[in-house]
């Protein structure tokens, strides 16, 4: 039943208008529809031609893209796909996980406010998008929206393209509601001690403790570093601060960086070789998480598990223990929901 209603002194030709509530957006990175070639070059093709992640000219970046690229990458990166893809579900982890992370918080942040709020999920490439998800909420009844891009760490091809997604979305609202996004979460006490839970539950299932833990973080180019993206600093914040939480010493932890991309440099070191040469060097025994993923994912799932891994293996590594990310962890949806509440402050507080 309808919870639109004309307002008390308007006219009976008013348009009806419903019950104001605030709307919840969670954001994270996207996934394709599937593992065709043409899903894939869909998928790919949007992220791609992302300025924010790839900031070459277009001039000469989409001949390369469209000609190139996008002619023999969806069939390996639908490969990979391919080899985890949930095929009960028919659609990525990513997309289970995240579904999985909001209906928790979104009974988490029901019991606390009632009905005025609604909670939802878009995704900044691929299928829901943030469009869609803003109209539907607009639609509901929300004239106030809380913005909520699931990368603790901000990194402009990250948090800031999510932003950017969101704010367009509002640019085609008759009735735009009020906005706020979510500041970088990677400093905060609740998230750094979901992380640690984790990782301390991982090492008490092992029957011989690692010789190191690598966090391994998404990379991006060095020249984002020097042109004032804080994202290398609040990976090496966030390992450090982990490193405090869980008693242990410089020895025991190690920040690297994964996924590079293109000829230039990236930040390092790159998580690929690091392993290599760790397993080279003597340290035969290694465990590896993701702090900068709040859900597990291609990078993840295939990236880790498989390339990194068997990088690892080839160069003598005898043990290699991948930790999950966060993912709905109960932990986790405590400290998002600690993060959400503090940002509705003023809003339903």
């Amino acid at each position: 039943m309808s919870d639109a209603k004309i307002p008390t002194h308007a006219e009976q030709d008013h348009p009806k208008v419903k019950k104001p509530k605030v709307g919840i957006l969670l954001s994270n990175l996207g996934t394709p529809d599937n593992y065709d070639y043409w899903s894939m070059r869909r998928y790919l093709g949007e992220f791609l031609s992302d300025r924010r992640v790839i900031d070459y000219s277009p001039w000469l970046w989409q001949p390369l893209l469209q000609l190139i690229i996008l002619t023999k990458r969806p069939f390996s990166s639908g490969a990979a796909y391919k080899s985890i893809w949930n095929e009960e579900a028919n659609e990525s982890p990513l997309l289970t996980i995240t579904k999985a992370q909001t209906a928790k918080i979104k009974t988490a942040m029901q019991a606390r406010y009632g009905d005025d709020v609604m909670v939802d999920f878009c995704m900044r490439y691929g299928n829901p998008s943030t469009k869609s998800k803003v109209r539907e909420m607009t639609e509901a009844g929300c004239q106030k929206i809380l913005f909520f891009p699931l990368y603790p760490q901000y990194a402009g091809a990250t948090s800031a393209t999510a932003n950017d997604e969101f704010f367009r979305a509002l640019l085609e609202e008759t009735w735009q509601p009020t906005a706020r996004t979510v500041q970088p979460y990677f400093d905060d006490p609740v998230y750094i001690d979901a992380l640690a839970q984790s990782i301390e539950k991982a090492y008490a299932g092992l029957e011989k403790r690692p010789d190191l833990l690598i966090c391994s973080y998404h990379g991006v180019p060095k020249r984002y570093l020097m042109q004032g993206d804080p994202y290398h600093c609040h990976c090496q914040k966030t390992t450090r601060l982990l490193k405090e939480r869980l008693g242990w010493d410089d020895t025991e932890i190690k920040t690297t960086f994964q996924s590079k991309f293109g000829p230039e440099e990236w930040l390092q070191p790159y998580t690929v070789k690091e392993v290599a040469r760790l397993a080279e060097a003597g340290t035969k025994n290694i465990a590896v998480c993701a702090p900068a993923f709040s859900a597990d994912c291609i990078e993840t799932l295939e990236e880790i598990n498989e390339e990194i891994f068997e990088s690892f293996e080839h160069a003598g590594g005898e043990s290699f223990t991948y930790i999950p990310c966060l993912n709905d962890d109960d932990a986790h949806i405590k400290a998002l929901g600690t993060v959400i509440e503090r940002n509705l402050q003023g809003w339903l507080d």
